[in-house]
């Protein structure tokens, strides 16, 4: 049995530290939780001994006092700390935020179509740098270069790696996921032309924050990645994306695929590809506008949601 079905990532509200927390699947991940926060997932994970003693704090968030006694629990037999506390802001759920993300291309069938792109043997792939990783609910902008080259939307699963792992085989695959949530590959849709840029992706997609994750990670044995599992993306509330996790390369395939001969970091998190939908290939185009709400939901994970923020 998993010790936990789904988990948090968070800044607490009483020290401004990052803790992870086990949530249910029902219960819906937002600023204002109150919950028992680990030092780690490890920690989390480890079902260690707890002893609770009991700290006073009074906070504010965002102009809302807030006072509270917050039991406080130490982890002896780990070493670690436990605080009964409040969550403040959701974090990108990711154990190891610096690290650079992996990224997939041409992953859906509907996808290659609209593109007029060939299905290629092996799975497209390059780096987002760490620096692009932002969290759930947050503000997301977009630099001048970037909104003025076709600013754009990927939704995607994406998968957390435990890690480090190399050469590892498809049936290895499995026991080398920490979990599952979601992510928008977001991109300056003009710097993926060929004629303009020799057709590389890097620069098009690694600008800062533009690799928002959230809102929480969903332990494997509680999600499959793949059909019939939907992903849609809306853009102020209007669905732009909408699909069955229908691979081209399944999720196992990946995960072994990027590990041949390559050491895969602790925690990475690999963004799986996008379906049809994005606004370059709508008709009529439809790139986003400053202060456009871009969600992303796949369910039992929840709805990953940032707005948009042109730089002035």
């Amino acid at each position: 049995m998993a010790p936990w079905d789904s988990a948090i990532r968070f800044e607490a509200s009483e020290d401004g530290k990052t803790y992870w927390a086990a949530i249910a699947l029902d219960t819906i991940p937002v600023a204002g939780l109150e919950v028992d926060g680990f030092s780690s997932i490890e920690a989390l994970e480890s079902g260690a001994t707890s002893q609770k003693v009991t700290v006073q704090k009074v906070g504010r968030i965002k102009g809302v006092i807030l006072a509270h006694l917050i039991p406080c629990v130490c982890e002896i037999a780990q070493k670690s700390v436990t605080y009964h506390t409040i969550v403040l802001q959701l974090l990108a759920p990711t154990p190891n935020p610096d690290t650079p993300i992996y990224c997939i291309g041409l992953n859906y069938r509907n996808h290659a179509e609209e593109a007029k792109l060939t299905i290629p043997p092996c799975p497209p792939m390059w780096y987002k740098p760490a620096g692009a990783l932002a969290n759930h609910a947050e503000d997301i902008l977009f630099p001048t270069v970037a909104h003025t080259n076709f600013p754009d939307y990927e939704g995607e699963l994406t998968v957390i790696l435990r890690g480090p792992t190399k050469s590892i085989s498809n049936a290895e695959a499995s026991s080398a996921i920490l979990g599952y949530t979601i992510g928008n590959d977001l991109t300056a849709r003009m710097f993926q032309d060929p004629k303009r840029c020799g057709g590389q992706y890097t620069y098009a997609k690694a600008f800062d924050a533009f690799a928002p994750l959230g809102p929480r990670l969903v332990h494997p044995s509680k999600f499959k990645p793949s059909a019939p599992n939907t992903i849609e993306t809306r853009v102020n509330g209007k669905v732009v994306q909408q699909s069955t996790l229908d691979f081209i390369f399944p999720v196992m395939d990946l995960v072994s695929f990027l590990s041949q001969g390559t050491t895969v970091p602790y925690g990475s998190a690999i963004m799986t590809g996008t379906p049809a939908g994005v606004g370059f290939f709508q008709k009529p185009q439809a790139q986003l506008s400053d202060g456009d709400v871009v969600e992303v939901e796949i369910q039992p994970i929840g709805v990953l949601k940032n707005k948009i923020v042109f730089e002035k």
